[in-house]
Order: C-alpha cells, then sequence, then structure tokens
C-alpha cells in the first residue's frame, strides 16, 4: 500500500491505534476475561459436535477445501480456511456462545477461529494470541455500541455478529500474522468487500442456516488478513469513505462520537461480553428468566392465561405467532420467545439435553405456547428487553413478575459449571480439568489442540 495512504482514514487511524496497544499489551484484566470466554467458546464447540448441522458443515467444508493441518474443534485437522468456518459454526451452532447485549452480537465465533487459523501460520506467542482475540473481540463490540441496535432501523436489519464479525476477525488474524499497520489498513478494507449479514434466516422460520450465521465472517476475516499479507490492496475509505461501511450499510455518515467511540482505549467495552446461561437466544433469555419465576404459581393454576409484554425488538422473535409457538427446526424453537417461555414454565431452565429435537414435539411445551399472549408495551432499546410475564385467571391477576438482569449474570464459577457440562455432554468430561487449567494459564495453543483431538 502506498505510504501516502489518507492519515485521516478512520481504517488507518484504527490500525495504528490497535497496533499500539498490542504491541504494549491488553490489560490483565481484559486478558483473564479473554482466556475465559475462550474456554467457554471450546466448550460449546465442543457440545456442537453431534449435531446433524455440525456433520453437513464439515462435510461441505471437507469436499470445497480437502485435508489439510488446521484443527477442526473434535474432529481433527482440515484446511485452513474450513476448519475456520467449522470451528466457527461449532461455536455458534447451539446458540449458547457469548453476548455483547448492548450491540446484540457475538465476538467469540467469529474471532477466535480466525485467529486460530492464523495461529498456525505465524510465530506470535500464546499471550499475544489472547490479546489478538481480546482486540477482535473489542472492535466488534465498539462497532455495535456505536449501533445500539433497536426493534427498527438500519442496525436491525442486519446480523450485527456477521457484519461486524468480518472486521473484527480480520484485524485479529492481521494481528496474529503480525502485519504492518497498512496491511492492517488493507486488512480492514478486504474484510469490508465481504461484508454481509441479512437477517431473513433469523425473521423467517423454517431455515437451519441461523445456526453458522458467523461462521462467513470468521473464514472470511482470516481470508482478508492471508490476502493484506500476500500484498493485495484494499479500500481505505472501507469504514467512512463515500461507499463505506457507516454509509451503505447503516444510512448514515460516521458522525464524531462515533469515530471517538472506536478510537478511545480508556475503555473496553469488550468487558461488558456476557457468558450465556442457556443455549438459546438471548433476547429469550430475560422471557425465560420471569417464567421460571412464574413456574410454581403457573403448574398450581394449568389453565391460567400466560401474558408476556415485549417491544418491538422481542415482537420480531413471537410473530408469526403461530409459527413461533409451533416452531419447525430447534433453531426456530431456540429464537423463539413464546417457544422457550413455555419450555420454561412446563420443565424448568432449558438444558442442553432438554433442548434436543424431540422438543419440538413436546405436548407440554406446545400446549403451554398455546396459552402464551402478546402484549406490545415494553419500550425499546439496546441491550435486555424489560420482559414481564403475567399469569390470569377469572379475570384476576394471579402473579406479575418483572426482569432482572442480575438473574442472568453468569459469574466465573458458574463458567466453569457450564463448561464441565459441555464437555460431560460430549462424553469428555475426563479432560475437562486439564483442559481448563490449560485455558485459565494462557496455554491456548495446548489447549485448542486438546480440543481438536478426535475423541
Amino acid at each position: 500500500m502506498s505510504s501516502e495512504v489518507d492519515a485521516r482514514a478512520l481504517a488507518y487511524e484504527l490500525a495504528q491505534t490497535v497496533t499500539r496497544v498490542f504491541r504494549a499489551g491488553v490489560p490483565e484484566s481484559i486478558r483473564a476475561k479473554t482466556r475465559l470466554h475462550i474456554a467457554d467458546a471450546l466448550s460449546v464447540g465442543l457440545a456442537a459436535r453431534d449435531t446433524d448441522l455440525a456433520r453437513q458443515v464439515e462435510r461441505a467444508q471437507r469436499r470445497g477445501g480437502g485435508e489439510g493441518a488446521h484443527g477442526v474443534i473434535g474432529a481433527g485437522p482440515a484446511s485452513a480456511l474450513g476448519a475456520v468456518f467449522t470451528n466457527a459454526a461449532l461455536i455458534h451452532i447451539l446458540d449458547y456462545d457469548d453476548i455483547h447485549d448492548v450491540g446484540r452480537l457475538h465476538p467469540g465465533p467469529c474471532v477466535l477461529p480466525a485467529i486460530m487459523g492464523a495461529a498456525h501460520l505465524g510465530k506470535v506467542s500464546d499471550e499475544a494470541l489472547v490479546d489478538a482475540v481480546a482486540l477482535g473481540n473489542e472492535l466488534m463490540c465498539r462497532l455495535g455500541v456505536v449501533c445500539a441496535p433497536q426493534g427498527e432501523g438500519p442496525g436491525s436489519e442486519w446480523f450485527l455478529t456477521q457484519l461486524f464479525g468480518y472486521l473484527g476477525s480480520a484485524l485479529g488474524a492481521g494481528l496474529v500474522l503480525e502485519l504492518d499497520v497498512l496491511e492492517l489498513v488493507s486488512c480492514l478494507g478486504l474484510a469490508y468487500m465481504q461484508l454481509a449479514g441479512g437477517k431473513e434466516s433469523g425473521f423467517g422460520t423454517g431455515a437451519t442456516s441461523r445456526g453458522i450465521y458467523p461462521a462467513f465472517a470468521a473464514q472470511g476475516g482470516l481470508q482478508a488478513a492471508l490476502l493484506a499479507q500476500a500484498g493485495v490492496v484494499g479500500p481505505v475509505g472501507s469504514l467512512d469513505g463515500a461507499a463505506g461501511m457507516f454509509r451503505i450499510y447503516l444510512a448514515g455518515a460516521l458522525a464524531p462520537r462515533q469515530r471517538r467511540v472506536l478510537l478511545d482505549f480508556s475503555t473496553w467495552h469488550g468487558a461488558d461480553v456476557e457468558i450465556k446461561l442457556w443455549p438459546s437466544c438471548r433476547l429469550s433469555h430475560p422471557y425465560i428468566s420471569v417464567a421460571l419465576a412464574a413456574r410454581e404459581t403457573s403448574l398450581a393454576h394449568p389453565g391460567a392465561r400466560v401474558r408476556v409484554a415485549v417491544n418491538a425488538s422481542a415482537g420480531r422473535l413471537c410473530r408469526p405467532l403461530a409459527q413461533r409457538r409451533r416452531p419447525r427446526t430447534l433453531q426456530d424453537a431456540k429464537y423463539s420467545i413464546p417457544f422457550m417461555t413455555a419450555y420454561a414454565l412446563a420443565h424448568g431452565e432449558p438444558t442442553l439435553e432438554g433442548l434436543s429435537a424431540q422438543v419440538l414435539s413436546d405436548a407440554k411445551v406446545l400446549a403451554l405456547a398455546d396459552r402464551i399472549e402478546l402484549e406490545d408495551s415494553l419500550p425499546d432499546g439496546p441491550a435486555h428487553p424489560e420482559a414481564e410475564l403475567t399469569l390470569l385467571e377469572d379475570g384476576r391477576t394471579l402473579l406479575h413478575t418483572v426482569f432482572d438482569a442480575g438473574d442472568i449474570h453468569v459469574t466465573e464459577e458458574r463458567a466453569r459449571l457450564k463448561f464441565d457440562d459441555c464437555l460431560r455432554y460430549v462424553g469428555r468430561e475426563g479432560q475437562a480439568d486439564r483442559l481448563w487449567q490449560r485455558l485459565m494459564q494462557g496455554q491456548v495453543r495446548a489447549a485448542f489442540e486438546m480440543a481438536c483431538s478426535a475423541p
């Protein structure tokens, strides 16, 4: 790339800033949190190994990319790009991956697979790998904070995980491949050229592909980094140019406030990424929470009406109501607020065993789903809906429950229990202690090789 690149371009300023932070090292608190999230991602990826969707993805990637030396979680080696796609899909298939609530995006399935793909080709230390994951995640989270999607508007029409995942994955992979500032600018530009993530597979019903959308971004991010390393020059104005991401994808020029958020490293937005408590869409979690609080009363009054209050964002996971009450795929079930509310009322906390394909014909859940009524009364905004559930019988209110965000926060202790449960679910509980210890000690390469070994 020419040394005369416009120093005012956001991609150039961002590449300069991130390179400086990477060389200095990220704060230890962010490293520790990143290691915890790497552990979570690998465990949910292992838990997804035996799903039909995982087998379909792996078959397609091996057919297109052949064999290679890059690890696939729980399955041995494959080609670099095929392994990255498959690993990203595995981490998201169960809808159990980490989440940045304000941005409504999942950094884990995008950034980590791209970086581990690049790690086979680069020479950076384990500590630098963790820092690259942290910085790739951070870019995704910052972009999510800038957009703060609500129920309407351009930010709500995209899977922001996928749209921003290309950029976060490319940045992280580029750091691992030790690209210089100008090469990182090209890397972001080449990632921009692949941007995608239309949300119809979430708004519609019947598609299983909603479980794999982050994989396109992870694979594309590594592709962008490899092209930049080889000397391909990408567009400098990928973010703030006349046809850059903000104008084309988000219907507006970059505002000064947005620019400041993207460049200011006095705050780490990745610190707000949460580990999921249950294997379903995050927007369903507040409704699962209020349903659990109402479960005992619901069981004592089997004929009670169940009314849930929603906002515009949550409403999109409720309609068309007939299809959301009777999902055709497991992905649809996990994305349906009426169905997941009914599941929690019928069976309690959602589990990996409980949310299998058999749940689609569960008579108790379906009967309760038929009793779910919707009330469009809640304000919209970023992060969680202010979920409410009311039980009504004979014209009186039996119970009214309101969501408390603290009820779905996952502590480090709870994260370890989830990690152990995921490995037990896939029959690898004997490896749990050793794998966890390696990850907490920052031995990322060794832990990843262990997770990628065939059972």
